[in-house]
């Protein structure tokens, strides 16, 4: 019913960039907020960024400067810019969306939805 698709990982050395994109598709009635997550090994999935409907953004202190969110609308697609990356960038990156689909019947929330997500791999 709902699919989101990442793709643009990969691997890099420290200060390389990379550029991520996820397409959310199926009985999309909205989207409100779009963001990417990751995780990495033996830790908990964090925040990355998340990006409004109407453009404005947030990010943690982290990637703050290095990381830039941006979306359209019309394809319900995000995309994650990944400048300067760190070693300790490294993780699998996921995005999520929060809004509504229709089932046909009933609406439900796009958020309980995740894709496969997207190995970035960053070496010193």
């Amino acid at each position: 019913q709902v699919q989101l698709v990442e793709s643009g990982g990969g691997s890099v050395q420290a200060g390389g960039s990379l550029r991520l994109s996820c397409a959310v598709s199926g009985s999309i009635v909205s989207i409100d907020v779009m963001g990417w997550y990751r995780q990495a090994p033996g830790k908990r999935r964090e925040l990355v960024a998340h990006v409004t409907t109407g453009g404005i953004t947030n990010y943690p202190d982290s990637v703050k400067g290095r990381f830039t969110i941006s979306r359209d609308n019309a394809k319900n697609t995000v995309y994650l810019q990944m400048n300067s990356l760190k070693p300790e960038d490294t993780a699998v990156y996921y995005c999520n969306a929060e809004g509504l689909y229709s089932t046909g019947t009933y609406l439900r929330k796009l958020g309980d939805y995740w894709g496969q997500g997207t190995q970035v791999t960053v070496s010193a």
